[in-house]
């Protein structure tokens, strides 16, 4: 047996238990958040520059540009990207931005091209980055083409995920950054699975969109006829990895496992229990057998908002019309789910702390990802290198 395996038999131990003593995995105390966090401009503005902007962020799935060629633009917090896959396969992300007057090569969405051409004064460029030529070159004067490269962004394409940090220069290790995360990313094996597309949802604070992934404790109130009739709430477990987390859900069904040999649980993912996985910052993960939801966080552009797009993969392509409409039928019932009950939701909230209705944000013992999340947000605060990480 694995150690991923184990790791997974482990979890449903503790999630059986829970279920059949109606406890749940806990920790030492609550937590106190300072309503501000959610709403201070300053603080915002550290959020990007300490976590935002130094960070591997997930910004593309392996299978959103599968061929040499293919690439995905995107405004990430007023940042202009360009992720491209070159002819022998490698990716790049760099600045969506002519190196000639700033102007932006290609319009956000994706598609395939060896070169991209300005749209103003037609300076072209090689996909991986480099400058080819330069319109009416005679007239214009001499120009150093490897000076004028598009600006590359540090990235790196594991676990069928692409990953880029915003800072141009910034040294990038996402194996370490995953840490013990990345084996149970690569088993879910992404780079191999089909992709259907993406959709688009807004809500409040980063924060407070983010805290609804971390924890089961709102399902019955908040998702009575869509999450709670499959899944018990405030029912949970938690595996920390660094900042990232593997959150168990049991669903009512769980005791049947009972009946299964315990080396074989780790083979019941959505058939007794199922998981989300978080990455820090802004990423969660929830895989069902047909189809999973990646969720990505875009902060902004105020500190009352964010902008999140939903991506939906299915393990295979759909085979006929007929499982292509099942597969939107399913993607459109979780983005609904999660728009229009847990970001409008999260909108009033915002606007209940925009009030001064409270003084701080307070998480239960039962609420312990949310505790790890926010004491891993002030660790990346302090930036000090020196500084403890915390523990779950």
């Amino acid at each position: 047996m694995t150690a991923l395996a184990e790791q997974i038999n482990r979890s449903v131990e503790a999630m059986l238990t829970y279920v059949e003593t109606q406890t749940t995995d806990q920790a030492a105390d609550i937590l106190k958040v300072p309503a501000r966090d959610y709403l201070d401009p300053v603080r915002f503005e550290r959020e990007m520059a300490l976590i935002f902007k130094r960070l591997p962020l997930m910004l593309a799935l392996s299978i959103e540009l599968p061929n040499p060629g293919d690439y995905k633009a995107m405004e990430v917090m007023n940042v202009p990207v360009l992720i491209t896959r070159d002819r022998e396969g490698r990716v790049h992300a760099m600045l969506n931005v002519c190196t000639h007057r700033g102007a932006p090569l290609v319009k956000p969405g994706q598609g395939s091209a060896n070169r991209f051409s300005c749209p103003y004064h037609a300076w072209t460029f090689h996909n991986d980055g480099r400058l080819l030529a330069i319109s009416d070159r005679a007239k214009f004067g001499e120009v150093d083409k490897d000076c004028h490269r598009l600006k590359q962004l540090p990235c790196q394409e594991v676990a069928g995920m692409i990953f880029v940090t915003l800072t141009p220069g910034l040294e990038m290790d996402v194996t370490s950054f995953l840490g013990g995360m990345l084996d149970d990313l690569e088993s879910l094996g992404f780079a191999n699975w089909h992709f259907c597309g993406n959709r688009e949802i807004f809500g409040a604070n980063w924060k407070i969109a983010y805290d609804g992934y971390l924890e089961g404790y709102h399902f019955a109130a908040a998702h009575p006829e869509t999450v709670h009739p499959r899944t018990f709430s405030n029912i949970m477990h938690f595996d920390g990895f660094g900042p990232h987390l593997r959150i168990g859900f049991p669903q009512r069904s769980i005791g049947s496992l009972r009946d299964v040999p315990r080396e074989e649980w780790y083979r019941h993912q959505n058939d007794g229990y199922d998981f989300v996985r978080t990455l820090f910052p802004n990423l969660s993960i929830f895989v069902a057998p047909e189809i999973a939801q990646i969720a990505l966080l875009l902060p902004g552009p105020t500190p009352g908002q964010n902008r999140t797009i939903l991506t939906y993969v299915t393990p295979k392509p759909p085979a006929d019309e007929a499982e292509r409409e099942k597969m939107e039928m399913m993607a459109s019932f979780f983005g609904d789910v999660t728009n229009q009950e847990d970001y409008v939701l999260g909108l009033s909230i915002q606007k209940g702390l925009e009030a001064g209705a409270l003084d701080h944000v307070t998480f239960g013992r039962n609420e312990r990802g949310n505790q790890y999340f926010h004491r891993w947000v002030d660790h990346y605060l302090k930036d000090d290198p020196a500084a403890p990480p915390p523990s779950l």
